[in-house]
């Protein structure tokens, strides 16, 4: 009997791409799923080295691409993604997008949103608030993405403590952990649900 083709993720990423290296390590010999692409819109980004490192297809695209033409979407849609998984990617996702792939791209945000989401609300950033607002928590939320930003259905929230003597840093190294150790079962569990 033939096997099943695998399923595909396909991942957009801005920057250092740590959470993408997690991905591509975690579906390297999977069974049923891997990462089939990675798409960045820095030049500078990390993630596309990392992607060379596994062999995974990397593309880099501007803004005039991902917003003014189909260009981008062709691209993707060429890889049959069943889930695509912004991975520190920093751009709104365009409605084109949203129409071609419903309730099947998904998002990571370093924090327990509503709160700390939005517009300019990544990185170091987020964990800044965090800390400077005195919380006793922060964590990591898995959401689906829609024409807002961090505005989708929550998929997962972890938590993690936020002490007293904390740097934005410090806050950072501990969330980064909870997303290092749930996005990739995330991801696993949603396609392996799907029909």
């Amino acid at each position: 009997m033939e096997r099943a083709a695998k399923k595909n993720i396909v991942i957009f990423a801005s920057g250092s791409g740590s959470n993408a290296q997690r991905l591509m390590e975690y579906f390297e010999h999977h069974p049923e799923i891997r990462v089939a692409a990675l798409f960045a819109n820095n030049p500078k980004a990390y993630a596309l080295k990392r992607a060379e490192t596994f062999h995974v297809p990397a593309f880099l695209f501007s803004r005039d691409e991902f917003y003014n033409s189909t260009k981008v979407l062709e691209q993707v849609q060429s890889f049959q993604p069943d889930l695509i998984v912004l991975a520190g990617f920093l751009w709104l996702v365009p409605q084109n997008f949203l129409k071609a792939f419903p309730d099947r791209i998904i998002n990571i945000h370093p924090a327990l949103l509503p709160q700390y989401g939005g517009k300019g609300m990544h990185g170091l950033n987020v964990h800044t608030a965090v800390v400077t607002a005195g919380d006793k928590e922060s964590g990591i939320t898995i959401h689906r993405v829609n024409e807002e930003y961090d505005k989708g259905e929550f998929v997962l929230q972890e938590r993690c403590p936020v002490h007293p003597d904390d740097t934005p840093e410090d806050l950072a190294a501990r969330v980064l952990q909870l997303e290092h150790k749930y996005l990739p079962e995330v991801v696993e569990r949603l396609i392996l649900e799907m029909p």
